[in-house]
């Protein structure tokens, strides 16, 4: 079965079309196919004809949020409710083409946990093609997982991809990266995007401030998610030599001054030196307290298993 979470928002409009586009593609290929729409706080009557589509259709689910709490919160949802072995993400303007997902399949069958989308022709205004380029660049570049278009709302994946990954804030454009780090092969195809025929755009400006924010979360917990000290001691130790080093200069030279009278210089309390050294001194060893402090969190309160990705077991018993 594939299972194809729909987050929604304010999209009564397309999601009759959605429902029928992808009924025909699921008879044409002879494919089963469960759609779960996640209502994320819609106001225009979403959640009636979600209801609708469900008591007509036995593979249809819904779920509804009390208010809007996000995408990453409404993908969530939808994953935790999933009942087939490979899962699709689909956004519900129709700009994401349901014709595509026997492609989908086709390539996640060649031995791939994840599939993403790439709107190699995106039909979006200027102000958001550009600045989106300039951050898929961003993301290969501190993640190494170099893709086209990370954020395109289309993807698909095994349920073991699923169980893994834990999203919050806007981590879900972050899906292929996150299953990447884990180990998961990861690839993308061409798609088309078709224009949006309802509504309106849910993005504006603040989401690429946001998404960069979130490319730093992404990029220090696939990075240092389970070792934090590697990356707060090496920092602190930086600036404890340095200010170390800074005292250390300080004591030579009153031991010339006072002790073997060698050379006369200023006073050591009136040199900026001794100022820095001492900042520079504590700001090492707060440093490396809180890198400390982080292992034992991550060592009290992270489960076992996400410090490593099981792809397979023979004759293990949970």
């Amino acid at each position: 079965m594939l299972s194809i979470v729909v987050p929604v928002l304010n999209e009564h409009e397309s999601l009759d079309e959605l429902h029928r586009q992808i009924r025909s593609v699921e008879a044409a290929h002879q494919l089963t196919i469960e759609i779960i729409f996640v209502d994320d706080g819609s106001t225009d009557g979403s959640w009636e004809i979600i209801r609708q589509l469900a008591e007509k259709d036995n593979n249809v689910s819904g779920i509804r949020f009390r208010r809007n709490f996000g995408k990453a919160a409404a993908l969530t949802a939808g994953l935790n409710a999933v009942r087939g072995d490979v899962v699709m993400m689909m956004d519900a303007d129709l700009q994401d083409d349901p014709a595509e997902i026997p492609r989908f399949i086709e390539k996640l069958n060649e031995g791939y946990d994840v599939v993403n989308g790439w709107k190699e022709r995106r039909l979006d205004p200027w102000h958001k093609v550009y600045p989106s380029k300039v951050f898929n660049a961003m993301v290969g570049k501190l993640t190494g997982l170099k893709l086209h278009d990370h954020n395109c709302g289309v993807k698909i994946f095994r349920v073991q991809v699923a169980r893994e990954l834990r999203l919050y804030g806007e981590l879900h454009r972050f899906i292929p990266v996150l299953a990447h780090a884990r180990g998961f092969q990861v690839t993308e195809i061409p798609v088309h995007h078709r224009p949006r025929q309802f509504g309106y755009s849910k993005y504006g400006m603040k989401r690429f401030l946001r998404g960069f924010l979130d490319l730093l979360t992404v990029a220090f917990l696939t990075t240092f998610g389970q070792r934090p000290l590697h990356f707060l001691g090496g920092i602190g130790l930086f600036f404890f030599g340095m200010g170390a080093l800074g005292l250390s200069c300080l004591g030579f030279s009153w031991l010339m001054m006072n002790v073997f009278d060698v050379w006369k210089h200023s006073p050591i309390g009136s040199r900026p030196l001794l100022l820095y050294s001492v900042t520079s001194l504590l700001l090492g060893a707060q440093t490396l307290s809180l890198g400390i402090l982080a292992e034992l969190i991550v060592a009290n309160t992270g489960h076992e298993r996400d410090r490593y990705s099981v792809k397979e077991e023979l004759g293990v018993r949970s």
